[in-house]
């Protein structure tokens, strides 16, 4: 079973397509948590037995972790340790942006997959197959490769045309689905606050998944993301939201209430 198989088998098994985003800011910790020895992992702790009824996957940001030094990476080890031995059967994504040369990146592999043990990292494509080549190797693991991301400066870059005429996302997606994917461990981010584009790729893709960042404080259109980004099987989708669900009043009414609002559709 591909790994991409198991965040299908989560989401069946629980009809829910809703990742939640373990981006514990430690000044933003509820105040009964900064006694604790390790509040981080107290808190996300917490947050996974206030949500893993509703939680196909969860992904914790690395910012939030490496900015406190050695705690802060004990404190996410602790985390996956906990998801590991409770809740095997979630997806968890390690959001870490990398991208380097073959030779860092067998670091980076070694780290996130072997010792951290997420299921799949967030990589950025900018410089081409064969240098993020330690990651697509790993048929047992999976690869979220940045497409067309939800924040409002993406325009930069993305929106570039090629001579051809295609958008730099468009390029990318293309090369992904056609090139990169030979092991079928590939996925691609397709941010929520650009739905035609994400309507764009997932006819480029096929039945890929999607990580689709972005609902929620970013506010993008749950409705819309639904109608567009499904694919056949009425999957191909992992709807993440972060700050508006682990910092709510009550986060497992947050996590309820947008799984319940991709369902509705």
């Amino acid at each position: 079973m591909s790994i991409i198989h198991k965040y299908e088998a989560r989401a069946s098994s629980i009809n829910s397509l809703i990742c939640i985003g373990l981006d514990s800011d430690y000044d933003r910790l509820p105040v009964q948590f900064h006694d604790e020895e390790h509040p981080q992992f107290a808190f996300n702790k917490w947050i996974i037995e206030q949500t893993h009824s509703y939680a196909s996957a969860y992904k914790p940001n690395m910012a939030f972790y490496e900015s406190r030094g050695t705690q802060g990476m004990q404190e996410l080890k602790l985390t996956m340790d906990y998801i590991q031995a409770n809740h095997p059967e979630i997806f968890t994504i390690c959001d870490a942006k990398r991208g380097d040369i073959g030779s860092s990146n067998n670091g980076y592999v070694t780290s996130v997959f072997d010792w951290y043990g997420f299921d799949a990292i967030t990589l950025h494509p900018y410089l081409g197959r064969e240098a993020l080549m330690p990651f697509l190797g790993r048929e047992d693991k999976g690869c979220i490769i940045l497409c067309r991301t939800s924040n409002p400066g993406s325009s930069e870059f993305q929106d570039r045309r090629t001579k051809k005429g295609k958008r730099m996302w468009q390029v990318v997606a293309e090369n992904v689905a056609e090139e990169w994917n030979e092991n079928g461990n590939c996925m691609l981010v397709a941010g929520a606050t650009y739905p035609e584009d994400l309507e764009i790729i997932r006819k480029t893709v096929g039945e890929m998944t999607l990580l689709v960042p972005g609902v929620g404080a970013q506010g993008g259109d749950v409705n819309k993301v639904t109608r567009v980004g499904l694919n056949n099987e009425g999957l191909g989708l992992i709807i993440s939201a972060s700050r508006s669900i682990i910092f709510a009043e009550s986060p497992s009414q947050a996590a309820q209430e947008l799984r319940d609002a991709v369902n509705n559709y």
